[in-house]
């Protein structure tokens, strides 16, 4: 009676018209979507919003990241434990509907898109608001959201599931439907009521836990615009928690980032009044060359950027450059654009401003120097020079190309201490270890460089992480835990790598060595990249063995090798966007295909989401994980390169496994390219 009359008054509430939907706070659920308590919402996040969350009770456990890629479209990975079982799952939720005067907020989502199925159901849910403190949710659910309090099966049976994973389109919204519904109040701006009945039965965790009751109740306490936290009475005999963050990696949380500011533009004399500082004689004077890059040096120092190489003739000036500190490689092109207007001479018309990484040249950019002088104070500026600017493949070096004779060869070295974290494993939210880093590199030439590191582990606090995969595949990666515990101190990597332009558009990389903790060997990779276009083609091939667990020199202890590698494709989507698919085989022998989808943000935050899909055995031949790269200027407020990974469901487990070699070529020539450009271009006059 209590839950038909609950399911009665939302139902009529979410109908009454005349009252306009306001600007509202949009709260998550134990899953971490938008929702109730354990019910989802028709609501949606902010585009472009990540959110974070650990929950549970009884013997559930929940952590979910969530992450609204556009208005109508969210992704969350989540991992769920409920005693001796552990699962994780893809959901996406799709917005059919936005908020309106008189119409609801509408969603639909589908749960464990991919997975084994333990946690797969469906929902349409609408949720209204009355005034900005008071909100009601309606909606039905399929598979687990359908299994309590169910009103029929109008597509006829739900097909069983194998455990195997894969998309399971004939599962989509078949079987039994339920009704849920709840209320939500926003008491102040800090505490919030909730109740809720659910359609949810919990039959998969009937061994740990048993509904009472369908009926949920919750407070929860908004802490700060990012923090949330909620206490719940859930299905009438256990207690529950939540612990919410939702942000915006798009906004700093200092604001701007410190550091020197950019010097302003020099114009040149008017030819009429200085004929001789015109003149185009400097070019045959001995000496200029380097007094220039030693200059040029000199004042791009406090920017952060390097000198490597410059040529010219009497009209055009070309500059390599490296760019150590700025988070945005425009602005790095911006400030060494103003220099070059402060220190060549007048007769030097065009500037060529070519972007080195890993000593690669990875693009040119062309720019005038009228152009710079007389649209610095103009009106939207930055587009303007944009649609001026001609950006394209390096090319080949101008005859006279001199490199700056302090750059190579180069030793640097560090001690540093290092973090890595790790979410959503089985037993822990939130795991990893603290300690220390010994890296040590030497550039003999551009490309060309000896690097290695050593670790040892302060603290360390993983879970048990993904058992192995059975039916016969090497242990690549499930015995990850017995690299971290045999291996303290170990030497992490120690390699030889060659990164070089081979052609118009076409680049290579060879690396050698102990690759990473578990296997070391040869990798080499080749690159197809157009720098104005957005799509780019790549193959890859590694011949490796698996590395002893001691952290040591040796290979003997599994005796194990393997020839793996990938065809890749890439492709620039606008807005930030990227996709990779690479097909191939992995480290355990496996053969099958990883779906990457990226989110770059102009600030330098990388957002990466995947999906791999082998022919591992049932049940084991799939896996999702997220990871984010943070940039610590973000963070400090301060220029700097560097960043931070975190990582969501990583890849612990066998099937999948893919070799972790760095500088892999996309990801150092994606920022240098037309596109990659274009997305930070604001920052060119910063």
């Amino acid at each position: 009676m209590a839950r038909s009359a609950l399911l009665a008054a939302s139902a009529i509430l979410a109908v009454l018209a005349g009252v306009a939907g306001a600007e509202t706070e949009v709260s998550l659920n134990l899953s971490g979507a938008p929702g109730l308590i354990d019910m989802p919402s028709g609501a949606a996040l902010a585009r472009e919003h990540l959110s974070f969350s650990t929950t549970g009770f009884g013997a559930v456990r929940r952590s979910t990241i969530g992450f609204q890629a556009a208005p109508w479209l969210a992704a969350s990975l989540r991992s769920t434990s409920a005693g001796d079982v552990f699962d994780r799952s893809l959901d996406l939720r799709f917005q059919l509907l936005t908020e309106g005067a008189v119409r609801p907020a509408v969603s639909i989502g589908l749960m464990d898109l991919l997975g084994p199925g333990v946690q797969s159901g469906e929902y349409i849910a609408a949720t209204k608001h009355f005034g900005d403190r008071f909100s009601v949710t309606g909606g039905l659910g399929w598979g687990r959201l359908g299994s309590q309090g169910p009103i029929g099966a109008p597509l006829g049976p739900r097909p069983a599931t194998d455990g195997s994973g894969g998309l399971r389109v004939d599962q989509l919204f078949t079987g039994d439907v339920a009704p849920f519904a709840g209320i939500e109040w926003r008491i102040t701006d800090r505490w919030t009521l909730k109740g809720e009945v659910s359609s949810d039965a919990y039959g998969a965790e009937s061994g740990v836990f048993v509904p009472a009751s369908p009926f949920n109740f919750g407070l929860e306490y908004q802490q700060s615009d990012m923090l949330r936290f909620g206490l719940y009475s859930m299905y009438g005999n256990q207690i529950g928690f939540a612990a919410q963050i939702i942000l915006n990696p798009g906004q700093r949380p200092g604001g701007g980032i410190g550091g020197s500011g950019p010097t302003p533009v020099q114009p040149r004399v008017p030819i009429a009044q200085d004929r001789d500082a015109w003149s185009p004689d400097w070019v045959t004077q001995d000496g200029a060359q380097p007094i220039l890059i030693g200059n040029l040096t000199t004042f791009l120092k406090r920017s952060g950027v390097t000198v490597e190489a410059l040529s010219y003739t009497a009209g055009t000036a070309q500059v390599r450059i490296r760019n150590d500190s700025l988070d945005a490689e425009a602005q790095a092109i911006g400030r060494v654009a103003r220099a070059m207007t402060h220190l060549m001479p007048a007769s030097v018309e065009v500037f060529e401003i070519v972007p080195m990484t890993g000593g690669v040249p990875a693009s040119k950019v062309v720019l005038r120097r009228s152009d710079i002088e007389a649209l610095e104070f103009a009106p939207d500026n930055a587009e303007a020079l944009r649609q001026r600017a001609v950006i394209t493949d390096a090319g080949a070096p101008m005859a006279n190309l001199a490199w700056n004779p302090d750059l190579y060869p180069a030793f640097d070295w560090s001690l540093r201490p290092y973090a890595r974290l790790s979410f959503l494993e089985p037993e822990l939210p939130v795991s990893g270890e603290v300690g220390l880093r010994l890296s040590a590199r030497y550039d003999l030439a551009p490309g060309i460089s000896l690097q290695g590191s050593l670790t040892k582990i302060g603290f360390s606090a993983f879970g048990a992480g993904t058992a192995a995969t059975p039916g016969g595949l090497q242990p690549v990666r499930s015995d990850a835990d017995l690299y971290r515990s045999n291996g303290d101190p170990a030497l992490e990597s120690l390699t030889a790598s060659w990164h070089g332009r081979l052609g118009p558009d076409l680049y290579g990389r060879v690396t050698a060595g102990y690759l990473e903790p578990m296997f070391g060997g040869v990798s080499a990779e080749v690159l197809w990249m157009p720098s104005t276009g957005r799509l780019a083609l790549g193959a890859e091939a590694n011949l490796v063995a698996q590395r002893d667990t001691n952290g040591g020199l040796g290979f003997g202890e599994y005796s194990y090798g393997v020839a793996s590698g990938h065809l890749s494709g890439y492709v620039d989507l606008g807005r930030g966007y990227h996709a990779q698919l690479d097909l191939g085989r992995y480290l355990a022998g496996d053969n099958g295909g990883t779906l990457t989808l990226t989110r770059r943000f102009e600030n330098g935050w990388k957002l990466s989401a995947h999906s791999t899909l082998t022919d591992a055995p049932a049940g084991y031949g799939t896996d999702h994980g997220i990871r984010i790269e943070v940039p610590m200027s973000w963070i400090t407020g301060q220029p700097v390169r560097r960043t931070r990974l975190v990582e969501f469901a990583p890849g612990d487990g066998d099937a999948g496994a893919r070799l972790q070699v760095a500088d892999r070529l996309y990801g150092l020539m994606i920022d240098h390219s037309a596109t990659g450009l274009e997305e930070q271009w604001g920052r060119f006059w910063k």
